[in-house]
């Protein structure tokens, strides 16, 4: 799997784009800056959006070629932030709170994501948001983007349990429009949540 995505962001066009998400762009703009954890963030279209808004950025992924186009997207837009190569299942909660968590589109092996959600919910500070977006499970219908496996896509009532501790202020399912680079295009069914920590 890691050399799938290594071989993917080895190409010269950025994959998904070098405009931030869009879910993402419309909640962090509404939020002061602080510390922000983009995990599975591939080549840092959302890192660099976040770091030009003055947060403090804090992103990893496991492919060594994401974190080159992310440092060469940094450096595009004179911005620095912090990317590390670590594994998901290596993500250790010990000393460290953020503000914000943003996952988009991070699709794991389904023993592995619900570990990892959980590890979510204590890195988030009192008062901090976790926003999500990732395709659901009827994406199959969709050629847009996405794995193929049913067990790594999502449903509403998946994530709901799989985020347990958080104060969920909006959770969906959505079909939307997707333009992220050449591998999100056209219409694909989505599930959006933004939660909060008491």
């Amino acid at each position: 799997m890691k050399d799938f995505w290594n071989a993917r962001y080895k190409e010269e066009s950025f994959a998904y784009g070098t405009k931030p998400n869009e879910f993402f762009k419309e909640n962090i703009d509404k939020l002061s800056a602080g510390k922000i954890l983009l995990p599975a963030e591939g080549e840092g279209r959302n890192a660099v959006y976040a770091a030009r808004k003055g947060w403090d950025v804090t992103a990893f992924d496991f492919s060594e070629e994401a974190k080159n186009k992310t440092l060469k997207l940094a450096q595009q837009h004179e911005v620095s932030l912090n990317y590390d190569i670590m594994n998901v299942a290596d993500f250790s909660t010990e000393n460290i709170q953020f503000d914000v968590i943003g996952l988009f589109f991070a699709h794991f092996p389904a023993h592995l994501r619900q570990e990892f959600h959980q590890k979510v919910t204590q890195v988030v500070k009192t008062s901090g948001y976790v926003i999500f977006e990732a395709f659901h499970k009827n994406q199959l219908n969709y050629s847009s983007g996405g794995p193929k496996d049913l067990a790594m896509l999502f449903s509403v009532e998946e994530v709901e349990k799989e985020f347990s501790g958080l104060k969920i202020l909006k959770l969906e399912d959505k079909i939307i429009d997707l333009d992220e680079g050449i591998y999100h295009q056209g219409k694909g069914h989505v599930v959006r949540m933004i939660a909060t920590k008491n």
